[in-house]
């Protein structure tokens, strides 16, 4: 029935203009379609582009629903028309609100020159969704399902002014998907009850519909519209009052996670099947799964070391999550199928069996190859054992040190709470993989770069300063000098075999100027950092004179971060271990 209005209309669809024809056709079954669920359009209202229609959307058991059963709101407009005239205490009894007698998807009221709309309390209760409001000039209203989450499930304008002329046009979207299992839910159906204006050119096929009259009106008894059409200033302006079923009570046809087909496995799994297993049966994910949560702030994606295990189960809120996602090799995830099947969304299910590898791909994956998160770790290692080294370092040639951590990172509380009070941490662990765009490595060095450069310029000159430079030579040197200088100052030493109370004497100018191999990858970094500012030369340049074969960029640049991470990871490595063998010839 959805479908015959068109048909039906004593006017051909070809002549109609495109918001009357829109209002005339049935809704489709994507989930993904914006349903306009109620309106006020007002445009050009003395002129020749007139036009004007309000709609309001209810719910109706009967298909068959007629335009005399809804005619009182087809003419407002609205679900309420005025306030109660209450003259006595207890005198509201009766009020209740409906579209002429139908339940509505939009409370809409009218009082006088002012509209106001909001989503049916009934409707945003029963489907969970929880407001937020877009002030400004905006002055709208959006509702979410932060149980998926889902944002933007129904939004529109909560209010509007007529005063000889409309303030704004009103507007309210519903995701078809969910407005659909809110009808399904209640056994009914959409209804649009609307009237529409426009003023529209002369033409042969709307005279025809007048049969040589200047002005015809239609209101058929017992039928879903009533037309009026007439000659009005040079055009013929058209008047439509209708009942439309729009939306059937049948929910959107959407993919489910029962009866998918995952790789190695005999036959559909269901949730059933799967809570039913009792051997452990794996699931191999490209690591790339986790993209979708990592790269958005609402889900909770900190990895968590277990057992010499890196565990990397997405979950959101409370409301649901994976678990047991562990990493193995540089980019696979694996976890069993009775956990994957754990109550979440359909959609997250599906997300994981798009990623999903089967025995030919996960034969290519080296399950010993290290991962990110091992190489972030093992240089968070590395700066937490150099920000102390560096303490004790100060505290026995009599430098003061900083109140803070050196490079912000404290190891009490990274051992207490992993890495969930640290997104540049977080950031620097994310996937990468092998197929890396040159602008996402450059992204990751420049994160890279950012972690350890907070080491205070400082607190490095007092050090190098008391190794005998005067500070006139060192005030110019940014940190990478700095730590050059005291690398170089360090190998001098250890190659003496100095004890630290000889840390202040014999300064060599060397100290400040000779380029040492330890640290070059910590230039070549910062090269790097500033290379997305000039052109493509720069970073493979940089990258060649790290020694890294840049052949190996035809597949992406996953290998070249790899090489840089190592790279930074082996400079703090060599300098924490020149600054542990001077410390333990300490006195």
């Amino acid at each position: 029935m959805c479908s015959q209005y068109l048909n039906r209309f004593p006017i051909a669809s070809t002549e109609l203009p495109p918001r009357l024809r829109g209002l005339l056709e049935p809704v489709s079954d994507n989930p993904l379609t914006q349903v306009e669920v109620a309106t006020r359009y007002d445009v050009d209202q003395h002129g020749p582009a007139r036009e004007y229609v309000h709609m309001v959307m209810a719910m109706a058991r009967d298909p068959g629903i007629a335009l005399a059963d809804v005619k009182s709101t087809s003419e407002c407009g609205v679900v309420a028309f005025s306030t109660p005239d209450v003259c006595h205490r207890g005198g509201l009894s009766g009020f209740n609100p409906t579209a002429s007698g139908l339940d509505y998807i939009v409370a809409s009221s009218l009082n006088g020159s002012f509209y106001s709309y909001n989503l049916a309390d009934h409707v945003w209760m029963t489907l969970g969704l929880s407001p937020r409001c877009l002030g400004g000039d905006l002055q709208q209203l959006a509702y979410d399902d932060l149980s998926q989450p889902a944002f933007g499930v129904v939004s529109g304008d909560v209010s509007t002014e007529y005063y000889y002329a409309p303030k704004r046009n009103v507007r309210w979207l519903m995701s078809n998907e969910y407005l659909r299992r809110y009808l399904w839910m209640h056994g009914a159906y959409g209804v649009r009850i609307f009237f529409y204006e426009a003023l529209l050119p002369d033409s042969p096929p709307l005279r025809g519909a007048m049969a040589g009259e200047s002005h015809v009106k239609s209101e058929p008894a017992g039928e879903w519209y009533a037309f009026d059409l007439r000659e009005h200033d040079g055009r013929l302006l058209l008047q439509v009052w209708a009942v439309v079923v729009a939306v059937p009570p049948e929910q959107c046809p959407l993919p489910s996670a029962d009866g998918l087909v995952w790789p190695g496995v005999n036959g559909p799994m269901t949730r059933d099947r799967a809570n039913a297993l009792t051997d452990v049966v794996p699931v191999y994910l490209d690591d790339r799964f986790l993209e979708r949560y990592e790269q958005n702030s609402l889900f909770d994606t900190v990895p968590q070391r277990v057992n010499g295990d890196w565990l990397c189960s997405p979950s959101y809120v409370g409301q649901w999550g994976f678990s047991e996602c562990r990493r193995l090799g540089r980019n696979m995830v694996t976890l069993p199928m009775r956990e994957l099947y754990k109550p979440k969304p359909d959609r997250e299910i599906l997300h994981a069996r798009d990623h999903a590898l089967d025995s030919a791909a996960t034969a290519q994956f080296d399950p010993q190859e290290e991962h990110v998160v091992s190489k972030t770790q093992r240089l968070v290692d590395e700066l937490l054992d150099l920000g102390d080294d560096l303490g004790r370092l100060a505290d026995k040639i009599g430098v003061s040190k900083p109140t803070d951590p050196v490079f912000g990172l404290r190891r009490a509380e990274l051992q207490a709470d992993g890495w969930r009070n640290h997104p540049e941490i977080r950031r620097l662990a994310q996937v990468s993989p092998l197929d890396m765009t040159e602008q996402a490595f450059l992204a990751r060095c420049k994160n890279l770069h950012e972690l350890w450069q907070r080491i205070p310029n400082g607190f490095l000159r007092k050090l190098v300063s008391s190794a005998g430079h005067a500070r006139a030579a060192i005030n110019e040197l940014g940190s990478l000098k700095l730590l050059q200088a005291l690398a170089n100052i360090l190998e001098r030493l250890n190659d003496n075999a100095e004890e630290v109370d000889g840390f202040g004497t014999d300064a060599q100018d060397d100290d400040l100027t000779a380029r040492n191999p330890a640290v070059s990858p910590l230039f070549v970094n910062n090269e790097l950092r500033i290379a997305d500012a000039h052109g493509a030369g720069d970073v493979r340049q940089a990258l060649v004179a790290f020694g890294f074969d840049i052949a190996a960029l035809q597949e992406g640049y996953g290998r070249a971060l790899d090489h840089v991470f190592d790279g930074v990871i082996d400079a703090f490595s060599r300098i924490n271990a020149e600054l542990s063998a001077l410390l333990h010839r300490a006195p």
